[in-house]
């Protein structure tokens, strides 16, 4: 009887001893896991901050604006809230269907604008982020005379 004890006690002993191996095993491939998983936030860090810098410094190319699309480009400009073609013919002094057109080529020359519906009625903003950067950049080429 002593003997069967005895090999018991030493399977057992084994058994604990492969456990022990097997959570030792475990214990390392958690931290690999761990480490690489920092590494990957990193790089993932990294990659946004690229994908920003590169639209932030993306290049805006705008083909140079007549006399009336200045003048319809500096109303939207000067303008917080969307407007109307009707309020756009009224503030720049021209009439509805060249605004119409005016926008038109606007939009072939790479403004962007932001369009809002009410009442089945269309509504032009200049897009916040390109009203920024004109004002720090001067993309159109604006000068004094064109406000005057």
């Amino acid at each position: 009887m002593e003997y069967e004890f005895a090999t018991i006690r030493h399977a057992l002993e084994e058994h604990l001893s492969s456990i022990n191996e097997n959570t030792s095993e475990i214990q390392a491939l958690f931290e690999f896991l761990q480490e690489m998983e920092l590494k990957v936030e990193k790089l993932n860090a990294r990659i946004e901050e690229l994908q920003l810098h590169h639209q932030h410094h993306e290049e805006v190319k705008i083909a140079p604006l007549n006399h009336i699309e200045r003048s319809v480009f500096l109303a939207l400009y000067t303008e917080e809230t969307p407007l109307a073609y009707e309020e756009l013919a009224m503030k720049s002094e021209l009439p509805l269907p060249i605004i119409q057109d005016c926008i038109s080529s606007l939009i072939n020359k790479g403004i962007p604008f932001q369009r809002t519906y009410l009442n089945n009625k269309l509504f032009l903003k200049l897009k916040p982020d390109f009203k920024e950067r004109q004002a720090k950049e001067n993309l159109i080429n604006l000068s004094l005379n064109s406000f005057m």
